[in-house]
């Protein structure tokens, strides 16, 4: 019988490119390939043991005889390639038709109607990276208090302003309005408050990042365990992610260490039924600047926490890591790529050495939990319970 299971998702941690990449400019892509080949061989060991390397020919991260863990890959079933999209689909919900992007800008009329909500003018409105947008237009933000929006590849909404010009609370509600705007056509994956401090010529983003998202269009895994009495406990920007629908329990996180040590506070607690964990800084630090070193570094200091993690877990834990999309550090590109993601499963219950092989869809991993927790959840996927399961 299995109680409780920790799902670790690794944002941005593709593992080589989809059939379909091409059709998303994504050609080569490998996110965990490319790295360990750029800076000459990853040193995972950790999930290494686990069996990373035996799921693909990762470069520098070689098999290992005897894995300790169950391992595999799936391919994403849903269209599109953002961090909604392929967390939905972990939790059984798949997209037939990607949010909608906007390459040019948000449409005039949408951003008129956003000002007059807000009371206040806007600047920006085009695809740029966080960074460079605040470096362009921090300091008119400031002369002006004039909330930055923006876009990228993904289906986002995001406003940037600085902490002292426009205070959390306030932008947080505006990005309520956007939110409460942007549904049907222009229905993005998330709206995201982009707060940031600094003086000019040294704006520097904080933590108190927070996503707005819709709310799933369907019951997601998440649901089915909440009404089967069961725990949710939603560690980073999972509860965001799913707009709070389905969970029972949520704290932020201010970077990966701080979101392994709130997962590992969960796996303390008298918790009955699913931790779920998305460490962001893959992503959001390194991915979409192109910075191969600081992605490899959180890599590895992750990767160097999971003895500890599976410390933590109890007799009737399961432990699995795996990721939503690929965002390869060593491409022109700074937006996520259409990936592969590794699934890996571990537990004193596991089989270990199992290859399960490419799974069609990411919602295989929440049938498969499902299974495991007894819980009956009408959601896609086909499970792998009972391949795993000694």
């Amino acid at each position: 019988m299995i109680n409780r299971v920790v799902l670790i998702v690794m944002d941005s941690v593709g593992i080589g490119e989809l059939p379909d990449a091409h059709t998303y400019n994504d050609q080569g892509s490998d996110t965990l390939g490319n790295i360990s080949k750029a800076i000459g061989g990853l040193k995972l060991p950790n999930m290494q043991r686990l069996g990373l390397g035996n799921i693909d020919d990762i470069k520098g991260i070689e098999p290992v005889d005897a894995p300790e863990g169950s391992y595999g890959r799936s391919g994403e079933m849903s269209k599109g390639k953002d961090t909604t999209t392929g967390h939905w689909e972990i939790a059984g919900l798949i997209l037939e038709r990607p949010f909608p992007t906007y390459p040019n800008g948000f449409p005039k009329e949408l951003i008129e109607e956003f000002e007059r909500r807000i009371g206040t003018k806007t600047l920006g409105n085009k695809p740029a990276s966080g960074t460079a947008i605040i470096e362009e237009l921090g300091d008119e933000h400031v002369k002006t208090a004039y909330p930055i929006v923006y876009t990228s590849a993904d289906s986002v909404f995001q406003i940037a302003a600085h902490e002292e010009v426009i205070p959390l609370e306030r932008l947080y509600e505006m990005c309520r309005i956007a939110r409460e705007m942007l549904v049907g056509e222009h229905g993005v994956g998330r709206v995201i408050a982009r707060p940031f401090i600094g003086t000019s010529g040294n704006y520097k983003r904080t933590s108190n990042r927070r996503d707005f998202a819709l709310k799933p269009f369907n019951k997601t895994l998440l649901n089915y365990i909440q009404e089967s009495g069961m725990d949710v406990c939603a560690v980073g920007k999972i509860e965001d992610i799913y707009d709070g629908y389905g969970i029972t329990k949520a704290v932020h996180t201010k970077n990966n260490m701080d979101g392994v040590d709130k997962t590992i506070e969960y796996m303390k607690m008298n918790t009955k039924g699913l931790i779920f964990t998305n460490l962001v800084d893959f992503d959001m630090l390194y991915g979409h600047r192109n910075d191969v070193q600081g992605y490899a570094k959180a890599l590895m200091d992750f990767d160097a926490r999971i003895p500890e993690i599976i410390d933590n877990l109890r007799d009737d834990d399961v432990l699995i890591i795996t990721a939503d999309h690929g965002c390869d550090p060593t491409t022109e590109s700074t937006d996520h790529s259409r990936e592969y993601i590794p699934i890996l499963i571990y537990g004193k219950k596991i089989k270990s050495g199992v290859n399960l092989g490419t799974r069609k869809t990411f919602a295989d991993i929440g049938k498969t939990i499902a299974e495991l927790l007894n819980v009956n959840a009408n959601i896609n996927g086909e499970s792998f319970a009972k391949e795993i399961l000694k």
